[in-house]
């Protein structure tokens, strides 16, 4: 149900954007461009790369070193994929503790035309972050549990 809202909110976002550098290449040739617009494509761009890459960890989609498991037994992959992911879990956890911080840091800084919060594009981050996490949270459960449990 997460991976359909997630896919569907970043579709929605990719929209946006096209439909927005649409208008706004219109707009600019007819001589009144939107001077906002590309302070807003970026926003959306930031998550919808952060939405992105939640939804290639959770199809086993990121780049992964594999030449090393392949040549594991099965026993010896499932340990080195139970040991990588409480790893990763590990460095996001750390990662996510900075990310909300600097998101804070940022709150006061104005971006551009659209004297929008710079919070708002640095969001992004703790909230890519956070999904992920429970992304490699759930695998590592499940990992951990017997086949038969789920």
């Amino acid at each position: 149900m997460y991976q359909r809202m997630e896919f569907g909110l970043a579709a929605l976002l990719l929209v946006a954007i096209v439909l927005l550098v649409g208008v706004a290449s219109i707009t600019r040739f007819l001589g009144s461009p939107i001077i906002w617009s590309v302070e807003i494509a970026q926003l959306c761009f930031v998550w919808i790369c952060m939405l992105a890459a939640d939804l290639a960890l959770q199809q086993n989609r990121h780049f992964g070193l594999s030449i090393v498991l392949d040549s594991l037994t099965p026993r010896g992959r499932r340990i080195a994929e139970i040991i990588n992911t409480m790893i990763l879990v590990i460095l996001l956890a750390f990662l996510l503790v900075y990310a909300v911080r600097n998101t804070i840091l940022m709150h006061p800084r104005l971006i551009g035309a659209t004297q929008m919060n710079a919070s708002l594009v640095h969001a992004a981050m703790p909230f890519g972050l956070a999904l992920m996490l429970r992304t490699l949270l759930v695998r590592l459960y499940r990992s951990l549990t017997p086949r038969g449990a789920l």
